[in-house]
């Protein structure tokens, strides 16, 4: 270590200077560096809180699996591992193997199409793991004991399969039997982790399901080629199993086991009909007997084979989708002969047609978008099991019914009658409560926005919605609506919204048990009101608002099963965001008393990832932008407490790392304003740095977050602020109908802070955006000059012609984007086109004194890539400093790692060129020509 004079060890003790670090090389962070950088992914609890388990993903290679015994403090690590799952007790950990990059690399197109992965078994008392090639799928059951895995298709079986039928030419064609994909089998292992010797493996599986208690499983053999079709049992402590059903043509589709053991429901279909026009029965096996029932279709509803099993948790009910009618597969008459040339029906039929009709309720991109999910839509229907009695839920006036575990009510909705006005207004909803026990809807809000969803209670007795700034209860029996809000002064509306549309709530935390009471948020605090009194009171007692910190419920069980209720006196963990210092805290409040307990809180961000389900384990991360979001374990009731469990950090430690800190300023119109600084590592007072500003909307939130170490199309914060570049992200407050305007008075306002403050060089100031802060990134340049330099990925440039355009990825017409979204212009193009074209780029080409690269994937799904096209197409005929960059092939966002590399590089490249004088790169100053290259492989 090298020692300091005596005079610097005085200083030091005074405080003056800052402590030296421990002696450890610290070297500049380069793009090679991000793509070794990992992450860690998807991190899974034992249900009894033992054992954690995570993937640790580069951004560019291989994951592998960590696994912690949180009681022993051993470590395990799977390579190649991903996607973990693990068994209740924590005895067991499973986890994807994926092929390897290389591996995928290297292999050619066909090639590619049989890497499969793989799976290992990890036995944590004991360190052993088994692999087990080409796994599809893989589950354990409920108790942990037992583990199924379902393979990919064998390919030499398939192969095999192929050589026999050309190999029987001679043979009629009654005798050869084409098996749809759809009905393909394969090969099924059930494993009892406590004695592993003891194992069923099954060919021609297609479908398998536990029951919830653990007690059997039940899986679907279907074999059409040799015509066996059976429905087995296995019980999981013999490991025996039985044949519940069994035929020559009955293909079995659908499985689902009752919770009491006593049920088993499937359905059935003709084999020698292809899965897409085939009509399926469900039927039911009383276990104990091994008697059938046949729960018969009627001329109103069959089955089909998307139809999916559920039976409510006290088994008492069975939950099915049915079709009013199987959809038929069409098909087109092919010309066979010489008079088929001139027959208008068989020709026009090879036409390639889609009529758009001004009155259909979908766009035809979007209908068509939607073929699929129509195709497979089925209507919830319910067998009361003790009547025997079957009733429809949802039809083609109601479609979508909400799945839950109430007994007497369920939430229907449907978007039926504003399927047309999505085109220009959004997305909205009537809602109902369907009645469980005769299927009749009643009505319950109408018109309500996609982003305001009711709740019902956990007994069925109250439904609880927002509208208009207040929230509302719905008494079911008393058919009572009441303002739990109206005396209240407080909003609970949504108090950034600054969109030309009405502001959606905060919305709900959980119900108390037997329907006592509902808790409610605002902008601040959690709000407790009682649904007998119909009164509430802050059980955050105002902190919230008083403090500017947004609570919240945090760290609640995750029961995909049945709603999370809470005891009238439950303790609760809440995260809290302070609005003023953007940073996070862990609190305690407890139900019925107003106040908050602070747990602990500090200049960091938290993150709850997850609770085991039987303890009150918790798993956070806690990050900053100079400390990697490591996991940390702590009881739900003391997180301060917390044991941290990875150590990603000393990645990070190893390179020059900066700080991120909270700037304030006015703006030209007197709003106060909030933006995140990162200076450059090795910053020196009084020295100016070359700023590069990234923006979209409200980006203050990320103060404490860590930089997203990937390549992507975004500017890597670390890499830049590591070359010498300070990162600016301003809050962006937008005005209704000058969304340009209003952007660019943050951004210049927000700049000049930075120029006052001696941080910024004036004459090197960047600007980088994407979507829709690319389109503002567009516009800004037209009205300053204050940029030398700016990037602008899939901007809009021309809103006249974007309004009328389509979102490719969803098939939705752009129209409601400007009228009631994103673009905030609050008009349609018709009523308001003086506004299209004041807030449009493209007709201010001419002023543009800042060199722009534009960035399109030309197959945006989302914006036109000829809106890139567009602006650059205005900028070269003005004149101006502009090249274009169009990633072959890529979506939205770039997917393609060469392309987000190459786009990472030319990024850097071109601020280095116009902000620190660099030389420019040639294809910047030159371009570069097209050329075609021919692949290795022809």
């Amino acid at each position: 270590m090298k020692l300091l004079p005596i005079t610097s060890l005085v200083l030091l003790s005074l405080g003056i200077l800052p402590a030296v670090q421990a002696e450890t090389s610290t070297k500049p962070l380069t793009l090679t560096d991000i793509m070794h950088f990992e992450s860690l992914e998807k991190p899974v609890i034992a249900d009894n809180g033992q054992v954690l388990a995570v993937e640790v993903a580069p951004d560019r290679g291989d994951s592998h699996g960590l696994i912690k015994h949180l009681q022993t403090g051993k470590d395990f690590q799977i390579e190649g591992g991903s996607d973990p799952i693990v068994s209740k007790t924590g005895r067991y950990v499973a986890m994807a193997v994926k092929p390897s990059l290389l591996k995928v690399e290297t292999s050619d197109a066909k090639a590619k199409k049989k890497l499969k992965a793989d799976m290992v078994l990890l036995d944590t008392q004991t360190g052993t793991q088994t692999k087990f090639e080409r796994v599809k799928e893989f589950v354990f059951s409920d108790d942990g004991a037992h583990l199924a895995i379902w393979f990919e298709a064998d390919e030499e079986a398939k192969k095999d399969a192929k050589e026999k039928s050309e190999g029987a030419e001679d043979k009629p064609k009654a005798e050869k039997v084409k098996v749809d994909k759809f009905d393909q089998g394969r090969r099924f292992s059930l494993v009892n982790l406590s004695s592993p010797s003891q194992r069923v493996d099954v060919e021609h599986v297609t479908a398998y399901h536990f029951d919830k208690d653990s007690r059997r499983l039940a899986i679907a053999v279907n074999d059409i080629e040799a015509k066996q079709h059976q429905l087995q049992l296995i019980d999981l402590k013999s490991y025996k199993k039985s044949t519940a059903f069994e035929s020559q043509n009955q293909q079995i589709g659908a499985l689902a086991l009752s919770k009491n053991g006593r049920w088993l429901a499937f359905t059935q279909g003709d084999a020698s009909e292809l899965p897409y026009g085939r009509s399926y029965q469900l039927s039911l096996v009383d276990i104990a007997s091994g008697k059938i029932r046949a729960v018969p279709n009627t001329k109103e509803w069959t089955l089909n084979r998307y139809a999916s099993l559920n039976f409510s948790l006290d088994s008492e009910r069975l939950f099915f989708g049915r079709v009013p009618e199987v959809s038929q597969q069409l098909s087109l008459k092919k010309i066979a002969e010489e008079k088929n040339l001139y027959d208008k029906e068989i020709v026009t039929g090879q036409r390639g047609l889609k009529v758009w009709h001004g009155d259909e309720p979908r766009i035809k991109p979007h209908e068509i978008k939607q073929y699929e999910a129509e195709q497979k839509r089925t209507y919830l229907a319910v067998l009361h099991l003790g009547s025997n009695n079957v009733v429809q839920l949802g039809d083609k006036t109601v479609p979508d019914v909400a799945l839950s575990q109430h007994k007497r009510y369920m939430l229907a909705s449907s978007d039926l009658p504003y399927r047309k006005m999505i085109t220009w207004a959004g997305f909205y909803q009537d809602y109902y409560l369907v009645d469980i026990n005769t299927g009749r809807k009643l009505p319950l809000l109408t018109q309500q926005p996609s982003d305001s969803d009711p709740s019902l209670s956990g007994d069925g007795k109250f439904v609880v919605y927002y509208q208009q700034g207040h929230v509302y209860l719905y008494d079911i029996a008393q058919g009572r609506r009441t303002n739990l809000t109206q005396s209240l002064k407080v909003s609970f509306a949504d108090e950034d919204h600054d969109y030309p549309s009405n502001a959606p709530g905060y919305g709900f935390g959980p119900w108390l048990k037997d329907d006592a009471g509902i808790l409610v948020y605002d902008k601040f605090d959690v709000w407790q009101f009682n649904t007998a009194s119909k009164t509430g009171f802050a059980l955050t007692a105002g902190q919230g608002r008083a403090q500017k910190i947004q609570y919240r419920l945090e760290g609640l069980v995750d029961n995909p099963d049945e709603p999370t209720t809470l005891a009238y006196n439950a303790t609760v963990l809440l995260h809290g965001y302070s609005d003023k210092t953007k940073a996070d805290g862990f609190y305690q409040a407890t139900l019925g008393e107003a106040g908050v307990k602070t747990l602990m809180e500090g200049e960091y961000k938290l993150t709850v990832l997850g609770r085991s389900k039987d303890t009150d384990t918790l798993v956070f991360s806690k990050e900053r932008f100079d400390l990697f979001p490591d996991l940390y374990t702590a009881s739900y009731q003391a997180p301060q407490q917390a044991v941290k469990q990875t150590d990603l950090d000393k990645q990070r430690q190893a390179f020059n790392w900066s700080q991120a800190e909270l700037v304030h300023w006015t703006n030209g119109d007197g709003k106060p304003l909030d933006g995140v600084l990162i200076k450059p590592t090795n910053y020196q007072a009084g020295e100016r740095y070359p700023v590069l500003v990234y923006y979209y909307e409200l980006m203050t939130d990320r103060l404490h977050a860590f930089p997203q170490m990937k390549v992507n199309h975004r500017p890597n914060f670390a890499w830049y602020v590591n070359n010498g570049y300070a990162l600016f992200l301003p809050d962006i407050r937008f005005d209704i109908g000058y969304p340009g305007a209003s952007s660019v008075q943050t951004l210049t306002s927000g700049v000049q802070k930075l120029i006052d403050m001696g941080v910024a060089d004036a004459n090197a100031i960047g600007l980088q955006g994407h979507s829709w802060s690319g389109y503002q990134t567009a516009f800004a340049i037209t009205q300053t000059k204050m940029f030398k330099a700016a990037v602008a990925g899939a901007p809009v440039a021309n809103m006249t012609s974007a309004y009328n355009g389509i979102r490719h990825g969803t098939g939705i017409a752009r129209q409601f984007q400007y009228e009631t979204g994103q673009s905030r212009i609050g008009a349609s193009l018709f009523a308001a086109p003086q506004k299209y074209i004041e807030n449009s780029p493209v007709f201010y080409a001419d002023r543009i004194k800042t060199p722009l690269m534009i960035m399109f994937g030309d197959k945006d799904d989302a914006v036109p890539w000829e809106q890139g096209v567009e602006m650059y197409l205005a900028m070269r005929r003005a004149g101006k400093d502009v090249v274009f960059l169009q990633y072959e092939d890529e979506p939205h966002h770039l997917k393609k790692y060469p392309n987000k590399l190459d786009y990472s590089i030319r990024m850097m490249e071109y601020f280095d060129h116009y902000l620190k004088g660099k030389p420019a790169p040639a294809w910047l100053s030159q371009g570069e020509a097209y050329v075609e290259y021919k692949a290795d492989d022809e």
